[in-house]
């Protein structure tokens, strides 16, 4: 299968694009710059040179693929707003291309990203076989340089301790690289048309536990700070070092869905374990 991938040189998308050419596929991955062209073309991938904002790029890469997977998204909290009209463009652009086709559209889902994902469950009425995969907000692995850990990790540095919100009895969902890396290509290829699917492999870690591997491994003390405090402390991150997530994704009937429509199961390393060992600590 012909497979047109934006995103495909982040972190996610270099560990799909190698899991979709082991598989026999051929990639075409979305790149804006020379950097981006670069590092697909080693990995083996076509290039389409082109952006989000790119509307007519998207459409004739789609038009041209026999499925696409859509990864990239404008991480600008400044204009968070503009970021999700882009992505809404987009999914909109490439789904009207793929209309009537039968063909597989597959696209992540984002925290206030509804109208994304309601376009393209929809586009299932269309004639597009369309799925949406929400990943764990911790996707674990020796690729992860800028995940949620490795901030973790750059905020204790800076601040000389480690730190976990009230108690740290919140917990923290996570998902190995790889086993979410397989998770889209069995949506691209076996997925139900308007399925949505869901990427956890640790339904909810103890943020103190995470908190007490990063302080251990540091040598740094480990201290609790208040739940008015966490934005002082972790920044941007302080609400969701504040907030329970897996209650959120606490969904027994989504997991059982996605694991038995694709025969999906999370083999790799989990969270803590993953964190035990060095590359965390040596990035």
């Amino acid at each position: 299968m012909r497979v047109f991938v934006t995103g495909a040189s982040g972190h996610i998308g270099v560990l799909i694009t190698s899991e979709l050419i082991a598989a026999g596929h051929q990639v075409v991955g979305l790149a804006r710059s020379d950097a981006s062209a670069a590092a697909l073309t080693a990995m083996g991938a076509e290039v389409h040179r082109g952006a989000l904002d790119d509307l007519d790029s998207l459409r004739a890469a789609a038009l041209a693929a026999d499925g696409v997977i859509h990864l990239a998204f404008i991480h600008n909290f400044a204009d968070f707003g503009g970021a999700l009209t882009t992505d809404l463009r987009a999914v909109e652009t490439m789904g009207a291309a793929l209309e009537g086709s039968g063909k597989p559209f597959v696209i992540t889902g984002h925290m206030n990203g509804e109208a994304s994902e309601n376009v393209v469950i929809a586009l299932a009425d269309n004639g597009v076989r369309t799925s949406v995969a929400w990943l764990a907000p911790s996707v674990h692995g020796p690729a992860d340089r800028h995940g949620f850990i490795p901030t973790l990790i750059s905020i204790a540095r800076e601040k000389g301790v480690s730190a976990y919100v009230g108690d740290g009895a919140n917990r923290w969902p996570a998902v190995h690289e790889l086993d979410a890396a397989r998770l889209y290509r069995l949506a691209l290829e076996a997925a139900p048309a308007g399925s949505r699917l869901l990427g956890v492999g640790d339904k909810g870690v103890p943020f103190r536990d995470i908190a007490e591997v990063i302080g251990r491994h540091l040598n740094l003390p480990l201290v609790s700070v208040a739940r008015e405090e966490a934005q002082a402390h972790f920044g941007w991150l302080g609400a969701i070092a504040s907030a329970d997530i897996a209650s959120r994704l606490d969904n027994p009937t989504s997991t059982a869905l996605t694991q038995e429509r694709l025969g999906w199961r999370p083999v790799h390393p989990g969270l803590i374990a993953d964190m035990e060992e060095d590359f965390y600590f040596t990035h």
